[in-house]
């Protein structure tokens, strides 16, 4: 019978605490409705990966026989092999995105640029803490507001941090709403905040153009970052399904149905990297602490920008807009149209802010990709 409580007696204090961050994890997912695709089976499978001997993971039976784990396993194939999920993933998202009104009002894609100096100032951070320099670029990334590009980049650099980054980046991408508003509120005036900006009826996109525009910025990025075509083109490859509208099917399919499969298996398989050898360690409290400083410079970074371009423009840009120029798409969008209307019920800046936020969509992928040109030889 004492093998009954083998398990019980096994348990680490290491493996307890992971106990508590996959509760954590769920109550957030559940309670709090945080990311809740994400979060929850991230959280589950943090605790069935760290049960003693678990079966989830690939075992050495008597007799030298191998008996596989099946998130090992969905690890191997969807994530180790050739990063197959979170490139997957972007299909769906790419589906998803309407870019009519970042076509119509081009400019917004600086937006999109500044709003990734997160990236850089938490790789410097990092660096100078001591991690070695592909695990800074990995943990750097978290700063691209994007839960798969920091799981593609991370892998691929063969991070020892894979785990908490994942996990680092999905929960502050869930507390958007909360860290925004205050670093907004700390580095703008209620003056600037009140800006009303000049509404331009936005120019239609013919068919056309919104065919057009997913190919060439595949082969823009391609000729940039060709590391970032994994990424980008399955972002655009998913939008051309959406504009073509030949492919309606496919395309609701991609949005919905696909989406919601890979980001499920996507949640649970990420949990591999979660044991507690690997994760209960100071290091993770580190990266936790260096990926709030990347959404909050990342912030810092559009909202300094706007106000950059208001000294040389004549009609004022609301430099909240900036904050909109994360990959938190549709959140960041929705947080500055709600503080403009907080500040005046009649300061609507919902079309620029979603303008800002799918132009940061594309950054995020093509900053991931830079960081992997760069950082693979």
């Amino acid at each position: 019978m004492a093998f009954l409580i083998e398990g019980f007696l096994s348990v680490t204090w290491q493996q307890i605490v992971m106990y508590c961050v996959g509760g954590l994890l769920i109550w957030l997912a559940i309670k709090k409705q945080l990311e809740p695709a994400l979060l929850l089976p991230m959280g589950f499978g943090a605790i069935l990966v760290n049960l003693p001997n678990s079966g989830v993971l690939n075992q050495m039976m008597a007799g030298n026989i191998e008996a596989g784990g099946i998130i090992e396993w969905l690890y191997t194939v969807g994530i180790g092999a050739a990063e197959a999920m979170p490139i997957l993933l972007f299909i769906g998202i790419g589906a998803m995105i309407d870019f009519g009104p970042l076509i119509s009002n081009p400019k917004m894609f600086l937006f999109g640029a500044a709003a990734q100096f997160g990236i850089f100032a938490a790789l410097s951070v990092a660096t100078l803490l001591g991690f070695d320099l592909k695990d800074a670029a990995s943990i750097g990334i978290i700063g691209a507001a994007d839960g798969p590009t920091s799981i593609l980049v991370s892998q691929v650099l063969n991070s020892n941090y894979m785990g908490p980054i994942a996990v680092v980046a999905y929960s502050y991408m869930a507390l958007v709403p909360i860290i925004q508003p205050a670093v907004i509120k700390m580095i703008t005036t209620k003056k600037e905040r009140g800006i009303h900006m000049e509404h331009v009826a936005a120019r239609p996109v013919s068919r056309t153009t919104r065919i057009l525009f997913p190919i060439v910025v595949t082969l823009i990025a391609g000729m940039v970052a060709p590391m970032s075509i994994g990424l980008v083109g399955s972002l655009m490859f998913g939008n051309l399904l959406r504009e073509c509208k030949v492919l309606d099917n496919l395309s609701e399919t991609a949005q919905h149905e696909f989406t919601n499969i890979i980001t499920l298996l996507l949640g649970i398989t990420v949990a591999y990297n979660m044991k507690a050898a690997q994760f209960v360690t100071w290091q993770t409290l580190l990266i936790m602490v260096i990926g709030l400083a990347a959404f909050v410079f990342d912030t810092i970074g559009g909202v300094m920008f706007a106000k950059l371009l208001n000294l040389f423009s004549k009609k004022k840009i609301n430099p909240m807009i900036g904050a909109a120029g994360i990959s938190a798409f549709p959140m960041s969008a929705r947080v500055v149209e709600k503080l403009a209307v907080s500040e005046d019920k009649t300061n609507h800046l919902l079309m620029e802010a979603v303008s800002a936020n799918v132009s940061g969509q594309i950054a995020s992928v093509v900053a991931g990709g830079m960081i992997l040109q760069f950082f693979m030889h």
